[in-house]
């Protein structure tokens, strides 16, 4: 009989659901906004509820194998999320042992797997997408923030404490920009798409560069505006995933310098930008690579979904 998961992707904007067959297979999917919370025990009431919802809809309640969950700053070895800076809920939050006996509680005593979102998304690429026979890769995540899995030898490395692997929190610029994690110079102040926004609200303020963005309200510039700027062949706009590119690319190229990946795939919404984003970064990341590792290493856009990879991730685990 078919056996079901039900895999969760925790991300600064929103929360995504999914009820997942063992085949990855996504029956149902759910969402609930995550920025909308601040008390961390009310948003986890209202995870617990769509989790009761999926359960009610899956096919045979019974052979739901238990819940995976992706978020950032997971912890897989204690199953809590510690000192999120892209979440509202601040220190160390029980979401494993929260969630199980809410579950309880209901009479639905599943066990819950949580680990980082970016190694969800990375296990996600291994077992259904192009990672499938790939052993040491890294998965890079761009979105609010920049998170990143690696797997070597077939396995996620996850360090003594659970969180190995932060490629977003390694220092490109030692006196550059104020990270959410508190230090300076992250590459996740550039490479995100919350980074891509404060370079270009930083070239409109300090350049004279002709620009469509120019003419924007500043709430309005995004990820997706810059995108359509440069498309047009605005100038700016251009510099901006430059900008981007290179500061990814040295972490990228850091990172390579310590795990030696076959391939690196990227994921998330700056992906999206193509060649504007890609181009650049193929270039700045072989410039940065230590000269062993030079034209060894592809870069890939994920073979999956934006909205599934990271949920399939989670799914995964409780098999």
């Amino acid at each position: 009989m078919e056996k079901y998961s039900i895999g969760i992707d925790i991300g600064g904007t929103n929360t995504d659901f999914g009820l997942v067959d063992k085949g990855g297979n996504i029956i149902e999917i759910l969402s609930l906004s995550t920025k909308d919370y601040f008390d961390y025990e009310i948003y986890l009431n209202e995870v617990t509820k769509n989790i009761i919802y999926l359960i009610e809809k899956s096919p045979n309640k019974d052979l739901i194998q238990g819940i995976g969950i992706g978020a950032p700053n997971g912890n897989y070895y204690n199953g809590t999320i510690e000192h999120a800076p892209n979440l509202n809920f601040k220190g160390i939050i029980p979401v494993k042992e929260y969630i199980e006996n809410r579950l309880s509680e209901k009479g639905f005593p599943l066990k819950v797997t949580l680990t980082n979102d970016a190694n969800a998304a990375a296990i996600g690429e291994m077992i259904y997408g192009g990672a499938k026979n790939v052993k040491n890769f890294l998965m890079i995540t761009l979105g609010t923030g920049v998170g990143s899995g690696v797997v070597v030898d077939g396995k996620i490395v996850y360090g003594h404490d659970g969180f190995a692997g932060e490629v977003g929190h390694t220092i490109v610029q030692p006196v550059g920009r104020l990270c959410g994690c508190g230090r300076k110079g992250c590459v996740e102040t550039y490479s995100s798409v919350t980074g891509i926004k404060k370079t270009a609200l930083e070239l409109i303020r300090e350049t004279c560069t002709n620009s469509i963005l120019r003419t924007l309200p500043e709430e309005e510039i995004g990820g997706k505006t810059i995108y359509q700027a440069g498309m047009q062949g605005d100038e700016l706009a251009i510099k901006c995933f430059d900008i981007t590119a290179k500061m990814l690319a040295i972490g990228m190229a850091n990172a390579v310098a310590i795990t030696s990946p076959e391939k690196i795939f990227l994921f998330g919404g700056l992906t999206k930008s193509g060649d504007l984003l890609m181009t650049p970064l193929k270039k700045y990341f072989e410039e940065s690579l230590f000269v062993v590792f030079k034209n060894k290493i592809e870069l890939k856009l994920s073979d999956l979904d934006e909205n599934n990879a990271a949920i399939l991730g989670a799914a995964a685990l409780p098999f």
